[in-house]
């Protein structure tokens, strides 16, 4: 019996692992099939327009049908975080990122984002979703790693070394007729790299808010996605005056829109609102450095792009980075945000916790029965 609840115990522990891994492959798929459909001349705005109303599409159904007795009602500020962070992710972000994409490449764009867990994690200790007391090892193994995977992200951005050419033959035949960035094209895409990783940050600490108040995942990314279809139609029609950009055809611009759409916008909001919820957004995002290398073996094989040295070197300073900040994240056990969710809006389980630390099985928090 005990083996079983222990063996219980440690799957429920990987399922969040599982998930955001999971999720770094579909992020990898999203980054080599944009990529082709730039190439083949779609806008971005136009992208991220048609992804999120993809998204919306999608979502909507599930969201009518399983949480309309928990949905809670859209007051005046829940709308407000809605509105912020329809703008945050699928307004800046996304369009920051493609930005960033279109004038850099597929690795050396997934390669910057590895900066995401180090500045979520600045964001949580500002807003007090982490904390960190250095006579406790946990919390130095995470600020620890939080540093090794920068150091590792700067190392393929600062320093490429010599080129290893995986694909000669396709890279011949694919970039045979492209023109390589120009320098003043990679400075933008670092400033727009760096401006979409401080938006999704900031994402995913407001995300982790606005669970405690709108705990109903699959509406609150139906919504967001929503808004975000909204305000990308609004500034694309602005920044984009061709008719032509907007057709939709059997192309690589259509599979983009709706791969990102489902996969990127859709299910990843929804995993990451449930793994948030549960752990926390720096756990979340420690993750998202596995990308890089996924992205950088597809680069070479899809795109063929050279993999540098540099990128195999800051590679596994950023797996050591990351091992040391799940670990730490282990170790802290509950998401901080757990006791306020539990005990004012999320029935989640039908355990609360008295002061004193012990669970008491069936009693009421704030004076409403929880139920599973």
């Amino acid at each position: 019996m005990k083996g079983g609840e222990e063996k219980c115990g440690s799957m429920e522990k990987l399922k969040p692992i599982l998930a955001i891994i999971s999720l770094q492959f579909g992020y990898a798929g999203m980054y080599i099939i944009t990529m082709v459909s730039f190439k083949h001349g779609m806008d971005h705005w136009v992208l991220a327009t048609y992804r999120h109303i993809v998204a919306t599409l999608v979502m909507a159904p599930f969201a009518f049908a399983f949480e309309r007795k928990i949905r809670p009602k859209i007051t005046l500020p829940i709308f407000l975080r809605l509105l912020a962070l329809g703008i945050l992710e699928p307004l800046m972000d996304q369009n920051f990122y493609y930005i960033g994409l279109k004038s850099t490449s597929a690795s050396y764009t997934s390669a910057f984002t590895n900066a995401l867990p180090a500045v979520t994690f600045i964001l949580a200790l500002i807003f007090r979703l982490e904390t960190v007391n250095f006579k406790k090892i946990r919390s130095v193994a995470k600020v620890v790693g939080t540093v090794i995977t920068v150091g590792g992200a700067m190392i393929m951005t600062l320093y490429k070394g010599p080129a290893i050419e995986i694909v000669k033959a396709a890279h011949n035949s694919f970039h045979g007729g492209s023109n390589t960035p120009t320098g003043q094209h990679w400075v933008t895409g670092t400033l727009a790299i760096m401006g979409s990783i401080t938006t999704w940050a900031a994402f995913f600490i407001l995300q982790s808010f606005t669970l405690k108040v709108y705990p109903a995942e699959l509406s609150l990314v139906t919504l967001i996605c929503g808004i975000g279809s909204i305000l990308n139609a609004i500034v694309s029609l602005i920044m984009v005056r061709d008719l032509s950009a907007w057709k939709i055809g059997m192309d690589s611009g259509t599979l983009a829109a709706v791969y990102s759409g489902v996969v990127c916008s859709g299910i990843a909001y929804y995993i990451q609102s449930i793994v948030i919820k549960q752990r926390g957004p720096v756990f979340t995002t420690s993750f998202s450095p596995l990308c890089m290398v996924i992205t950088s073996i597809l680069g070479a094989l899809v795109l063929a792009e050279k993999i540098h040295l540099g990128s195999i070197i800051g590679a596994i300073f950023i797996v050591i980075g990351l091992y040391s900040v799940v670990w730490g994240k282990s170790k802290d056990g509950a998401n901080p945000l757990d006791d306020k969710i539990v005990t004012q809006e999320l029935p989640i389980v039908n355990v609360v916790k008295q002061s004193n630390g012990h669970d008491v099985p069936g009693a009421p928090a704030n004076g409403v029965a929880t139920s599973t």
